[in-house]
């Protein structure tokens, strides 16, 4: 690849690390701080509690953390394996609340939550480009199994909340759902 090339590729992944960074890092402030018109902790514990995710708490502060801390880290383009799988796993579980919606953002639905995992996604596979943290640390946090063993494990967890959530759905619903 040309030099010209490698620049205009590093400059779109800063790009891409910004955008994406800040639109998380909103939400993520809106369930940890109340920023943005969010509820806080508590407004976002309380929501966490009604929509089936227990402890209600702990979820809520494992979503705004994986959103906010997630897209710090991608936006610096620090740990980038790391950090998208971190807002990838939070993203899995903002689909699964939007799910029984359609997959439209207009109705409710889970596109924009899913368009924003897939990105953060993309940008922790691909790697954070020149511009970035990872570069200047000479990728001592990007390591090659960072890459498998942070999606492992945001998939792992995604899939225990999602789970947990859908069982105490059916619980409520008692057995004449199953």
């Amino acid at each position: 690849m040309t030099p010209c090339l490698h620049h205009r590729r590093d400059l779109g992944l800063l790009a891409l690390r910004l955008g994406t960074g800040a639109a998380l890092a909103a939400h993520g402030s809106q369930k940890l701080f109340g920023w943005f018109g969010g509820g806080g902790i508590k407004g976002t514990s309380a929501a966490m509690e009604s929509m089936g995710f227990t402890p209600g708490r702990q979820s809520a502060v494992a979503a705004g953390l994986g959103e906010a801390g997630g897209s710090a880290l991608l936006a610096l383009g620090l740990a980038t394996p790391a950090a998208g799988a971190a807002a990838a796993g939070a993203m899995a579980g903002a689909v699964a609340v939007h799910a029984p919606a359609g997959f439209f953002a207009q109705a409710g639905g889970y596109e924009y939550p899913a368009f924003l995992g897939f990105t953060a996604a993309a940008i922790g596979l691909a790697g954070a480009g020149r511009f970035s943290l990872d570069h200047v640390t000479g990728h001592r946090f990007d390591q090659p199994w960072t890459v498998a063993a942070a999606f492992v494990a945001s998939a792992l967890a995604a899939t225990a909340v999602v789970g947990r959530r859908q069982r105490r759905v059916a619980e409520e619903d008692g057995p004449e759902s199953r």
